[in-house]
């Protein structure tokens, strides 16, 4: 008796062949921009002038416009800043850890989510500059010569680790996005009919003919990105977690913040990547790339990232009594039955208990539960990191230092500002760019031997098995439509 192999579920479905996959993904680039996309510009633009006359304020003003004080000088902007390097985790885990691991899942979503970490990287950038107070001497955290005498640069502080762990991140990161886009790049040269179109994509696509030598060096080049990016995705969030871990202030100085930051990022950036994703899936009519496959898989890693960091938040408590240090004791009792308590359990309600519901399959493959649970997550993380700082700074060690934290409508405008830059450079790269890589797309479509597609389906997101009629020969094609 022979043995069948039960198929994987359609990673492209209705039976998409190469000509499809360049039609529908360059439509969106060569199209007039739609109604939708001019109307979501026009908002992204508008929160993008916001966040230009917030900074300006500070600039010219300087941060005493922020809602610190004097026990609490570390607030909204650090929150913040934490906050965007987690959610540009989940593009590099995409593109490079699950390349490494041979995911072909990948493929459809891992354009956007390598956008998503460069722009999530600028926006985060902003806050530490801003912070300094004075912007125009943010050369010092760089290790120039001693032209001024002493070197400016202290190794030993953690403020500077970002500064490296950051940029290099940043780097490898936009490296590795850009050379996903050159085989496309060409695509859209051959095809483009305009001059300037033509002459701009040709030099985007850095002379790219599609030969055996380029596609061998893009492959291996990909390789070496990948696995100089999967130490990325572990070291940077830990050298973000240790700003807070080396110091000595009950709440932070714990050694569990590495890992429980990497979760975290993880976490927030899954959840990000499906916000943004189930968005282009419906204006660029992506369904049949974007699959509800695509979308359960995602919702499992973010399940299980989130049950990490559940883990974490009752590991604190645990650690916290067993210590029997009172101030750190009293800093945990603090965070959750304090003044800030409505943060806490906002945290606790979004980050623990909302994944749980995933593990419904009917929650898994849907797309409004899914888009909803997305941005609860993001909610939650946003409080995670306003807890960890504020919280384990406004009651120190003296009563009468005590102090609580309110922002002002500065603080409030640059965070929701660096929301309008985030979707403003994310919909001109949807629009200019193509936002799913079409080359790997094309790896994973399957042909038969009449050379028509036999992988592919309705998009119905059931489980799916081989439809081969019985006695067919094992290499005979499998039509995995069971509607025809």
């Amino acid at each position: 008796m022979q043995h069948v192999s039960p198929v994987r579920i359609p990673l492209v479905t209705s039976g998409k062949t190469y000509h499809d996959v360049t039609e529908d993904v360059c439509r969106q680039v060569e199209a007039k921009p739609n109604i939708r996309w001019m109307a979501a510009l026009s908002v992204a633009l508008f929160f993008l002038g916001v966040f230009l006359y917030s900074v300006y304020r500070t600039l010219w003003y300087g941060i005493g416009e922020w809602g610190l004080n004097k026990t609490v000088d570390w607030a909204w902007d650090i929150t913040n800043f934490v906050w965007w390097v987690g959610i540009g985790h989940a593009g590099t885990l995409i593109s490079a850890v699950l390349l490494l691991f041979r995911q072909k899942w990948r493929t459809s979503i891992n354009r956007a989510a390598e956008a998503m970490t460069i722009f999530a990287v600028i926006c985060a950038a902003m806050f530490p500059v801003l912070h300094m107070g004075r912007p125009w001497l943010a050369f010092w955290v760089l290790p120039l010569q001693n032209t001024f005498g002493s070197l400016w640069v202290n190794f030993n502080s953690p403020l500077l680790w970002d500064v490296f762990a950051i940029s290099t991140y940043f780097s490898v990161s936009l490296v590795f996005w850009y050379t996903g886009l050159v085989p496309d790049f060409a695509t859209i040269r051959d095809r483009a009919k305009g001059p300037i179109a033509r002459r701009a994509y040709a030099l985007l696509s850095f002379g790219w003919k599609g030969g055996a030598k380029h596609w061998s060096r893009y492959e291996t080049v990909s390789l070496i990105l990948a696995g100089v990016s999967t130490p990325l995705v572990l070291s940077v969030h830990t050298i973000v977690s240790m700003d807070f871990a080396t110091s000595v202030v009950p709440g932070w100085h714990t050694t569990i913040f590495p890992p429980y930051f990497v979760a975290g990022a993880i976490f927030s950036g899954f959840a990000m990547v499906l916000t943004l994703m189930l968005i282009t899936r419906v204006v660029f009519k992506l369904e049949d790339y974007i699959t509800l496959e695509h979308i359960a898989l995602m919702n499992k890693i973010m399940m299980i990232t989130g049950s990490i960091v559940g883990v974490a938040y009752i590991t604190e408590f645990f650690i916290a009594w067993y210590s029997q240090v009172e101030f750190e004791q009293y800093a945990f009792i603090n965070r959750a039955t304090g003044p800030y308590w409505w943060a806490y359990w906002s945290m606790m309600t979004c980050n623990v208990i909302s994944p749980q519901l995933v593990w419904i399959r009917r929650v898994r493959y849907s797309i409004p539960m899914t888009f909803v649970l997305s941005i609860i997550v993001n909610i939650g993380m946003w409080f995670e990191r306003f807890v960890i700082i504020v919280t384990s700074l406004h009651r120190d060690y003296l009563p009468s230092s005590w102090a609580m934290f309110s922002p002002s409508i500065i603080d409030i405008g640059i965070y929701v500002g660096t929301l309008g830059l985030f979707f403003t450079l994310f919909l001109l790269f949807a629009k200019f760019f193509p936002v799913i890589n079409m080359a790997e797309v094309k790896s994973i479509l399957k042909y038969g031997v009449d050379n028509g597609p036999t992988y592919g389906g309705p998009n119905t997101g059931a489980q799916q098995s081989a439809y081969r009629p019985t006695g067919a020969p094992a290499s005979a094609p499998v039509n995995y439509n069971k509607h025809d």
